[in-house]
This record gives C-alpha cells, structure tokens and sequence, in this order.
C-alpha cells in the first residue's frame, strides 16, 4: 500500500510516517495542497490523508481538484473539532472518510485498509462486468512443462509480454496466468479484444473519456487502463488496432501516462500491459499496417503457444476438463472416443475441441461420450482430411488405449508429485475439479 500524508505540521507528518512504514505501508509526505497536486500528477497513491486546515490551498481544495481531474485515490480527512462540520461538507464532496485530531494511528492504519480493499473489490467487480472471464491452463506434455517454467519467470518481473499463436490456442488464459502467478495478482485482470471494439470507441474504451467530450458523454468513465490499477491489461488482438491509436498507445507505454479524451491533463498508470496476437506483427509492420516502434515496446519478453496438434498427449486433461465445466451430470469420455479426438487435426485449436465436446455432450445418450456423439465434420470442412493414428485407416479409431489412459495417468502422477500429494492443488495444476481427479485416482489405484 502506498499513501500520500499531506500535511502543513511536520511532527504529525513524520509520525504518522513513522507509525504507517511499522504495519509496511510507503508513504510520501507533503507540507502543502500545492505539493501534493505534484505529487498526485505524477505517482499513483492506494490512498491520501488529507488535513482539511492547510498554508494556501486547503484540504478541500485538494479534494475538489482530484474530483475535477478523476483520480480515483479514497481520501482520508483530517479535521480538529471546531471542523466536523467542515469535514461533513468534505464527504460529500467526495471524501471517502474523516478523523477528528487528536487520533490514534492504529485507526488511520485500520480505516486505510477498509478504503483500499474496498476500492480494489470495485475495480474486480467492474473488471470481471466489463472483460471476459476464462479458466486456467491445461497439460502436462513437455511443451506445456517448458511454457509452465518460462511463465513462472515472466510473472516473477513487470516486463512488458507479448503472447502469439494460432486462433484458439490460449492466449487469453496464458496471460492470466502469467497475471495470477505474478505479485500483484490481488490486482484486476482486465482484458480487452481489440478486434471485438468499434474503431469510434475504442479509445474511450481504453484511456476513458470526460463528461461532455463527445456526444453521448453524460458522464465520466474510467478506461481500462485506469481500471486495472496496478494489475494486468490484456490486449487480445492487438494486430486489429488503428494505426491512429496505436500512436497513442505508444505514448502510454512510453511516458506510462495517459490522457482521457476530452481531458486536459495526464494520469500516471502502473499496469502490467500484455498484449496477444495470432498474426504475424513482424509482417504487418513490413507492410506499413503496424507501426515498428509499437512493435519493439510490446515484444520486451515473447510467449509463443504451440497449436493442439502439437501437443495431442494433452487431450485426454483438456477434455476431462472440458466435460466438467459444460456440465453438472456424471460424464466420462471413451477410450476409442478419446482416440478419435487424437486423429484430429484441430485447425481451432482448444477452442473447437470445446466446442466438439459440448455438441457430444449434446448427442450422448448416457454418461459416456463414444465416438458415434463426437461430430469432426460440423467443426471445419476444409480440414476433413484429417490425419489418423499411425497404422490406422480413416474413420478406424481403435487406438492403442494403453496409451491413452498412460498418458493421463503420468500426468495425474506427475502433479501430485508436484504438489507433495496434495490433491487439490494438482487438480488446480492440471485444471480440473476435486471431484473429477479423485475419480481418476481411485480409478487408477494411485
């Protein structure tokens, strides 16, 4: 947490300075309205204390000012007694609470702490309203180990990542999980598809606008670069933008400041930016589409997704994954119906093989999915020459089902390996429910 005190009394600055760094809180400290203006125009702060009685610019002057410029930050008023009612007119100006000197500074302590938590829980609620919401990686193949490993790394800095790969393959959940290992994952995830935005809202949608700016404007909005705080902000599809925003999206990554439309000055930003494409970036900026100094900030740490085809052993978890998420009633899946699913080429990645999972779920008459409920065809025409397990003639699917429950198997081992047996966190690893791994334990006599 970090606080900006702003006080004309030096000794209540440096206590309170002093009390807040022993609960680990940072502080910055300010002898006036017009130092702490600097100060809110250049940091972000978790929050300000604010003495209502200041040299010059007053407290409530401070406070109007960042209600003007949309900075989010709670405030905290400081009054004496002869100034409640001072302090009520501060409330309603937007304060988000107020203390009478003297006091103890365990309250400030616990006070901040509800108004930060509060706010953070805000920003959640209206990130997860106005984003998309996906769950967590699957597979234990080498390539997913080695992509798992690199991931770690990555979550462990602030780098700039961008995430590439084929249609379908994961790039939203790699980015949240780049986002959830990393130490701000009590931050919001916001995520945004660039290529899902009119080209007229989108940089209203990003940087937020002023009431008035334009037509329709009735109020101010906060963008989604103001909205993830100090977490994460996903561009999906970052190959789609406009060449115009991409100057300005440039600028924000640049000086880490942006400017609403309409607006008139600068708010610094802290977020993490990832942004995701399954297009060749180094081409569109050959063909003048993508601009190459765009390119180089966003390609600081580079994560390539490999296709599904390239890792089939991965199947049968996503697939068990897969059935438990799309639905409540008792499913498994067959071997041979397993062993079509490893013939296909999967031209859409995970993405069609959920989407040939919930229309067999749809078909299967019982409690298990055999091949006759799994339709290749509805998935890709173009792509119905799919290749066969070595040795098998096309439309034969029965596979070697030694080597489809061993693969499944050596995973499940794998993760409770991992996790020092802990069940619940394999599962987690591997991305499936408590009550499906305890099945598959039981029924591998693990």
């Amino acid at each position: 947490m970090k606080v900006l005190i702003v006080d004309d009394e030096k000794n209540i600055r440096g206590s309170l300075k002093k009390y807040l760094s022993l609960e680990h809180i940072d502080t910055v400290e300010s002898e006036s309205g017009e130092t702490a203006l600097a100060f809110l125009e250049k940091e972000n702060f978790d929050a300000v204390v604010l003495d209502l009685k200041l040299t010059g610019m007053s407290g409530q002057e401070v406070l109007e000012w960042m209600q003007k410029q949309g900075i989010a930050s709670p405030a905290i008023m400081i009054s004496a007694h002869g100034e409640i009612a001072d302090a009520v007119n501060a409330l309603k100006a937007g304060a988000k609470d107020y203390l009478v000197k003297p006091f103890d500074p365990a309250e400030l302590v616990i006070r901040l702490s509800a108004l930060v938590e509060n706010k953070r829980r805000e920003n959640l609620i209206e990130a997860e309203r106005r984003t998309s919401r996906k769950g967590g990686m699957l597979g234990r193949s080498r390539v997913m180990q080695e992509l798992s490993g690199r991931i770690d790394k990555i979550a462990a800095s602030d780098a700039t990542v961008l995430i590439t790969g084929e249609s379908g393959t994961g790039k939203e959940v790699a980015a949240r999980e780049i986002h959830r290992r990393g130490k701000n994952n009590d931050e919001p995830f916001v995520a945004v598809n660039i290529g899902g935005i009119h080209d007229g809202l989108m940089e209203s949608e990003l940087f937020g606008h002023e009431k008035g700016s334009f037509t329709g404007a009735v109020s101010r909005k906060t963008g989604l670069f103001e909205l993830a705080g100090r977490g994460t902000l996903f561009l999906d599809e970052i190959g789609e933008m406009p060449m115009a925003l991409q100057v300005k999206l440039l600028r924000v990554l640049q000086e880490r400041k942006l400017r609403r439309l309409g607006g008139v000055s600068d708010i610094p930003i802290s977020a993490r930016i990832i942004s995701a494409t399954n297009q060749e970036l180094e081409a569109l900026v050959k063909e003048g589409r993508f601009r190459e100094d765009l390119y180089y900030r966003l390609n600081v740490v580079r994560v390539s997704l490999p296709p599904l085809r390239e890792r089939k052993e991965d199947i049968p978890l996503l697939a068990s994954g897969v059935i438990a998420k799309k639905t409540s009633r008792p499913c498994n899946i067959s071997d041979n119906a397993l062993a079509k699913l490893c013939a296909w080429i999967f031209p859409g990645n995970i993405r069609e093989l959920e989407n040939i999972l919930e229309r067999a779920l749809i078909y299967c008459e019982g409690n298990v999915i055999r091949p006759e409920d799994i339709d290749l065809h509805e998935t890709a025409p173009e792509a119905a020459a799919y290749s066969v397990l070595p040795g098998k003639k096309n439309q034969e699917y029965q596979a070697d089902e030694r080597s489809i429950k061993e693969i499944e198997k050596q995973a499940i081992v794998d993760a409770l390996e991992h996790c020092g047996g802990n069940r619940t966190k394999a599962a987690e690893m591997l991305g499936l429910s408590r009550k499906t791994i305890f099945n598959k334990i039981k029924a591998y006599g693990l």
